[in-house]
């Protein structure tokens, strides 16, 4: 039994919302074009896992015409391919196993929303996976997911692990019910483990959101301004890739098709009211960030209403002085108390007890 190899990949960039196409125009249907990031040296790893029962059978497939091999057998076939940057390598995978080319495309496609087809003696799926960067930026990954009666072939971009080592460690040990199951039960794990990653993630943005939010009473920032309007953008990206997914496993799950047996359909719903869950805690998270920059800019405001009430209240003391000050100030000869000995001190006494006695006042009314 050979234990995948797991290869660290480089970090790859949130992706914008609505970036350009990289398919040129005119094209025609089923044309394989990859539109992801291109792993420069990185290998494309093909993994089979062949089990029935107490019978496990794992090795790293490096023929492709292989794959059609183990679609024609009794036992469940899972065809882990590891990277779809090699197009040349993933189209003699797919067509070893007849898959239609419209397929193809949508493989090669990493910008595809989640969606389920249905074809002639099998299912396709796509969906989103999402990895946490060093500091814990998303980072996207489409898998595509091939269901047939005896097999199933998903599609990564390699970009960063996956979510499904502890299916395969269940599968090798024979735990729980995956090894007696058909190929649909497979499917199910894999989206249901998919689908548990994001409540993982959420839960990292939850945290984040609530350190924002004692900063934001406590002492804001641009820097906060900043955060918040980020991880919103992530939270709308996220939600913009999981909103079809209900749709998808919806349709999976009161589908007629003949490859998902009605044992798997309980399954599938429950993985339906944990998308829901999910897009419930979006939708929740999106409205605390709405609020948090609505409070943002009320602190900003609030911050400079009380610069303007100091401000005002010393203009306040010192408009009453500087009167006094101009009006003796004036070059009159005739002007009363100009030759007084006293007049110097006494006018600034009088503007002492005028600033003292504003300052009370301000103080009574608690404006200071």
């Amino acid at each position: 039994m050979q234990t995948p190899k797991v290869i660290k990949k480089p970090y790859i960039k949130l992706r914008k919302l609505f970036r350009p196409k990289k398919k040129a125009a005119g094209l025609p249907p089923g044309t394989a074009v990859y539109t992801g990031d291109v792993l420069k040296g990185e290998k494309v790893i093909v993994n089979l896992i062949d089990y029935k029962g107490n019978l496990v059978n794992e090795k790293e497939i490096t023929d492709p015409k292989e794959c059609s091999v183990y679609t024609k057998k009794d036992t469940i076939s899972w065809i882990d391919v590891d990277g779809i940057h090699d197009v040349a390598l993933v189209q003699s995978i797919t067509d070893s196993i007849s898959i239609h080319p419209l397929v193809v495309e949508d493989i090669l496609n990493v910008e595809q929303r989640a969606k389920m087809e249905e074809y002639d003696g099998y299912i396709y799926l796509v969906l989103k996976m999402f990895h946490l960067g060093k500091t814990d930026e998303i980072i996207p990954e489409q898998v595509s997911i091939i269901l047939s009666k005896n097999y199933v072939v998903t599609f990564q971009e390699g970009v960063e692990g996956d979510t499904f080592q502890e299916i395969r460690n269940r599968i090798r040990n024979n735990k729980g019910i995956i090894n007696s199951m058909t190929s649909d039960y497979l499917v199910y794990s894999i989206i249901d483990s998919i689908i548990d990653s994001y409540f993982t993630i959420l839960e990292v943005f939850g945290d984040r959101i609530e350190r924002l939010e004692e900063e934001l009473v406590n002492n804001p920032q641009k820097r906060t301004l900043t955060e918040i309007y980020r991880i919103k953008r992530e939270m709308l990206y996220i939600r913009k890739s999981i909103w079809p997914l209900r749709e998808a496993i919806s349709r999976l799950e009161r589908g007629e098709s003949e490859l998902v047996s009605r044992n798997t359909h309980l399954y599938l719903r429950d993985v339906y009211d944990h998308t829901i869950n999910v897009l419930d805690t979006i939708e929740t998270y999106r409205d605390m960030l709405s609020g948090m920059i609505d409070i943002y800019l009320s602190s900003i405001s609030n911050r400079l209403n009380e610069t303007m009430k100091y401000l005002a209240l010393i203009s306040t003391i010192f408009i009453p002085m500087t009167f006094i000050a101009s009006i003796y100030g004036m070059n009159f000869e005739l002007m009363p108390e100009l030759k007084w000995a006293q007049g110097y001190w006494f006018a600034l006494s009088l503007m002492a007890a005028i600033g003292i006695g504003f300052y009370i006042y301000f103080k009574k009314k608690k404006w200071v």
